[in-house]
C-alpha cells in the first residue's frame, strides 16, 4: 500500500480526477454507472429481499448516480420509489441520460414520506455544494432525519462540505456513505465523520495513474502506516542505546510527578534507548521511587542546570510541558529549550507559557535550527493562534492546523477526535484511530512521549507525529472503555509488533 492510496482529495481535485479519467478513455456514463452500482450494492447488503427503498435524486451528477442505483435495485427485486429535486426535463448531460433509463415514475420531494420506507438513498447533492440547503430540499432532509430509517448517502450526506466536514445548514445523517476513488477531508473531519456513518470507498475505474500521472501531488492524507512506514526507525543488531536515541523529559516539582513519567515511559516503549527525567531537586526522590527503573532522573534547580544537560551531544530529543508548571522558573526552562538545537515536543504547560508571547512562535523552528512539534488541544490552540485572524477564521480544522504550521514553522498536532497533523509546507494528515476512551487524564502526556521517543530515534518530525498519533489511537482502540493513561504505554507493544511484522497494508 503506497502513500497515494491514502491521499485525500478536495472537491476540485476529485473533479479533476474525473476529467482525467474521461480524457483517458473512461466515459462519464461509465463512471456514473459504476458509481450507481456501488450504491446499489451497499443498499443490497443492508436490506432484505423485496424491501422498499426511497431514492432521493438531485439535479446534478449525484442525482444521476441515484437514478442508476434505483434502476439496478429495481432489477434486483426491491420496491423502489424515486423522488427528484426539480423538474426531470431540467436534468442535463449524463444525469439526464441515466434518468431516461429509469423506467418508473418520478415523484416530487413533497409527495413522499421517508418514514414509509425501509431505507433511503440520499443522492440529492454531493460534496461540491456551496450553499445551505433550503426550500423543499431542506424539508425532505428534516423528514429523512426524523424518520429514523437508515440512510445511504452518495459521495457525502447532502448539505455537508466535502472539503471542510462542516454543514452550513440542514444536513442528512447517514448510516453509510459511498464515495469514489479517494476519500475527501470532509469524510474524516468532524462533524462530517459522524454524519457520514460508515464510509465505503468504491472503485469506479479511476486509477492513480490517471489522477496523479500529470504530476499532481495531493497535500492531505488519511493518517495510516502507508504515509510514514518507510521512515519508521530500524535498528541493526550492533546498535547501542545512544544510537537508539536519548530523550529528555523536563518536569516540574513534587506536585506533578505522574505526567512526565507517563511521557518518559511512552518514549521508552516506542523505542528510545535512554530516557531521563530532569526535575526539581525536591522531586528527585519521588521520581526515583515511582519506576520504571529504566527511566533515569537528574536534578535541575534552574535554567543554567537544564542548559548543561541540553549540551550533551548524545541527547536527541526533548519533551517539555507535562506538569512543568507555569511560574517564572518554568518559563525560563521553556526558553532554554527554545535556544537549544535539539528536536523538541512542547505540550501542556509549555504551550500555555508559549501562548503568553504568541509572537515568539513565529518561524520558531527556523530560529531554533531544529524541529519542533506543538501538540495543542482546541483550547490551547486558541490561546496560541487566536490572535492571528487568518488562522482563527480558516474554514476547517485542517486549514487552521496548516496555517498554524506555516506561521510557526512547527509541526502542529491539533488534537481531538479528528486529530490533524500539519507540516509547514502544507502537507497534512487526518487521524482516524482512537475513541472517546482516550479522553482521560494523562493520555496527552503519553502521546507527547511517543512523539519524543520517535524523534529521539531520528524519525522526521512530521512522520514521527503521524506515527505517534496513529499508535496512540490504536492502543486506545485495543483497550477500549475503562482505560487509564497508565495502560497506554504497555498497549503500544502489540500495536508496534503488528506494525513491524511486515506488510502494514491491512492496518486501518
Amino acid at each position: 500500500m503506497g502513500k497515494m492510496t491514502v491521499a485525500l482529495l478536495t472537491v476540485d481535485e476529485m473533479a479533476a480526477a474525473d476529467k482525467a479519467a474521461i480524457a483517458a478513455g473512461v466515459s462519464g456514463l461509465t463512471l456514473m454507472e459504476r458509481a450507481g452500482r456501488a450504491v446499489a450494492d451497499a443498499v443490497t447488503r443492508r436490506v432484505r429481499p423485496g424491501a422498499s427503498v426511497l431514492v432521493l435524486c438531485g439535479p446534478g451528477n449525484n442525482g444521476g448516480d441515484g437514478f442508476v442505483a434505483a434502476r439496478i435495485l429495481s432489477e434486483r427485486g426491491l420496491r423502489i420509489n424515486v423522488a427528484l429535486a426539480g423538474a426531470r426535463s431540467a436534468l442535463k448531460g449524463d444525469a439526464a441520460q441515466m434518468a431516461r433509463l429509469w423506467p418508473g415514475a418520478v415523484e416530487t420531494l413533497d409527495a413522499v414520506e421517508p418514514a414509509a420506507f425501509d431505507l433511503i438513498v440520499d443522492a440529492l447533492f454531493g460534496a461540491g455544494l456551496s450553499r445551505p440547503l433550503a426550500g423543499d430540499v431542506a424539508g425532505i432532509v428534516a423528514a429523512v432525519n426524523a424518520s429514523d430509517r437508515p440512510v445511504i448517502a452518495v459521495d457525502v450526506p447532502s448539505g455537508l462540505s466535502g472539503d471542510t466536514g462542516v454543514a452550513a445548514g440542514p444536513v442528512v445523517r447517514a448510516a453509510e456513505t459511498v464515495t469514489f476513488f479517494r476519500l475527501k477531508p470532509g469524510h474524516l473531519l468532524q462533524p462530517g465523520r459522524s454524519l457520514c456513518g460508515v464510509v465505503t470507498l468504491a472503485d469506479i475505474g479511476i486509477t492513480a495513474e490517471m489522477a496523479f500521472g500529470g504530476g499532481h501531488q495531493p497535500k492531505a492524507f488519511r493518517n495510516h502506516p502507508a504515509l510514514w512506514r518507510d521512515r519508521w526507525p530500524v535498528h541493526g543488531v550492533d546498535t547501542h542505546k545512544y544510537q537508539r536515541g536519548s530523550a529528555l523529559v523536563v518536569a516540574g516539582g513534587l506536585s506533578g510527578v505522574g505526567a512526565p513519567r507517563l511521557g518518559a515511559r511512552a518514549a521508552l516503549r516506542v523505542g528510545a534507548g535512554l530516557v531521563t527525567i530532569a526535575c526539581h531537586p525536591e522531586a528527585l526522590a519521588a521520581h526515583a521511587a515511582r519506576g520504571p527503573d529504566a527511566v533515569m532522573q537528574r536534578p535541575i534547580s534552574d535554567a543554567p542546570a537544564l542548559s548543561a544537560l541540553l549540551a550533551d551531544q548524545r541527547l536527541s530529543a526533548v519533551l517539555a510541558g507535562p506538569a512543568l508548571g507555569l511560574d517564572a522558573g518554568a518559563r525560563d526552562l521553556v526558553m532554554t529549550i527554545l535556544r537549544a538545537h535539539i528536536p523538541a515536543v512542547f505540550d501542556a504547560d509549555a504551550l500555555t507559557l508559549l501562548a503568553v508571547r504568541p509572537a515568539s512562535i513565529l518561524r520558531l523552528c527556523e530560529r531554533r535550527g531544529a524541529p519542533c512539534v506543538l501538540t495543542p488541544h482546541e483550547g490551547e490552540f486558541a490561546r496560541l493562534f487566536g490572535g492571528q485572524a487568518a488562522i482563527r477564521d480558516a474554514p476547517s480544522k485542517l486549514e487552521r492546523a496548516r496555517r498554524a504550521a506555516a506561521f510557526s514553522g512547527c509541526i502542529i498536532v491539533l488534537k481531538g477526535p479528528d486529530t490533524v497533523i500539519a507540516h509547514p509546507d502544507g502537507t497534512a494528515a487526518i487521524n482516524t484511530t482512537g475513541s472517546a476512551a482516550l479522553a482521560t487524564a494523562g493520555a496527552g502526556d503519553v502521546l507527547g512521549g511517543l512523539i519524543a521517543g520517535l524523534l529521539a530515534q531520528g524519525m522526521p518530525a512530521f512522520e514521527a507525529a503521524c506515527a505517534a498519533v496513529w499508535l496512540h489511537g490504536r492502543a486506545g482502540d485495543a483497550l477500549g472503555p475503562g482505560l487509564i493513561a497508565d495502560d497506554l504505554p504497555e498497549a503500544i507493544l502489540p500495536v508496534m509488533r503488528s506494525l513491524t511484522a511486515g506488510d502494514a497494508s491491512d492496518l486501518s
